[in-house]
């Protein structure tokens, strides 16, 4: 879904028939402003989003920014101010903050998780463990926080995962018919292959035709004996049970991608709020 669709989509989940509690004491075309203000540390994320959202609702509001998406940010700071129709601020005002809350959460923890492997050349890959109609913008936040973004969708990279292998039949055969099929269709996508266990690794590198392996649930050790089998043949990619506390050890392997599901689905939204500047 593109910015635009998803902004008159949660407007109108949100707005409905009226934002009523506005129309009721704020007459038309009164004027107003308001700042953003942080009530948290961490890093900020989803600027960009507001400002699309209040030029949306008014394209001539007047959206003054102070603090860019991926800035540290502390208690007290200022990240825009707006200039805009007093009703458009007050419609603006939950889908902004909703959207930068959830945004910056993730920019945040993202964040603690790139800096926890600053030493190693792992790199940090979020999931596709998002919420629905909302994943640009939390994958948006994810590169913020400086990690990146694995595939968007089940349309732009084929990931053969557990399932996909024991319904097709095991891994040689769920290799050859995915080549076979990309080839008959004209379509150019990287292939991945989840593997359980070291002989899984085993039976992707006796077939070949794939472009990264995935090591799902294995132990750092574990990892570095699948790596000397691999031997810079193939992308590598650690996935399972990664967190904070061990995705070091995992870095320490020099496996190529640390993928975390966590970084979206248990980030903490940021604490933020707008609030109204009376002159």
């Amino acid at each position: 879904m593109d910015t635009k669709a998803f902004i008159e989509a949660a407007l109108r989940e949100d707005v409905g028939q009226g934002d009523f509690s506005t129309l009721a004491c704020i007459p038309y075309g009164k004027k107003g402003n308001a700042i953003l203000k942080i009530k948290e540390d961490g890093i900020l994320a989803g600027v960009s989003l507001a400002q699309d959202i209040f030029h949306y609702l008014e394209p001539g509001a007047v959206f003054n920014i102070m603090k860019q998406d991926g800035d540290t940010v502390y208690v007290g700071d200022i990240a825009f101010e707006v200039t805009a129709d007093v009703q458009t601020i007050l419609k603006a005002e939950r889908l902004a903050l909703n959207c930068m809350q959830r945004m910056s959460g993730i920019a945040t923890l993202t964040r603690r998780y790139v800096d926890a492997i600053k030493d190693f050349r792992s790199e940090i890959l979020d999931t596709r463990k998002t919420t629905p109609l909302f994943r640009m913008h939390e994958k948006d936040a994810v590169r913020i926080g400086g990690g990146c973004n694995h595939r968007m969708g089940l349309y732009d990279m084929v990931m053969l995962k557990d399932n996909h292998i024991d319904y097709c039949g095991g891994i040689e055969k769920a290799i050859e018919q995915t080549n076979k099929y990309l080839k008959d269709n004209n379509l150019q996508l990287q292939i991945e292959v989840e593997t359980r266990n070291i002989d899984d690794v085993k039976r992707v590198l006796a077939v070949g035709n794939v472009d990264r392996i995935m090591l799902d649930n294995y132990t750092p050790a574990q990892i570095e004996e699948a790596l000397a089998l691999i031997n810079g043949q193939y992308e590598t990619e650690a996935s399972g049970g990664i967190t904070l506390e061990n995705v070091a050890d995992y870095a320490r392997t020099n496996v190529d991608y640390i993928s975390v599901g966590a970084i979206i689905h248990h980030a903490v939204s940021m604490d933020l709020s707008l609030k109204a500047q009376l002159s």
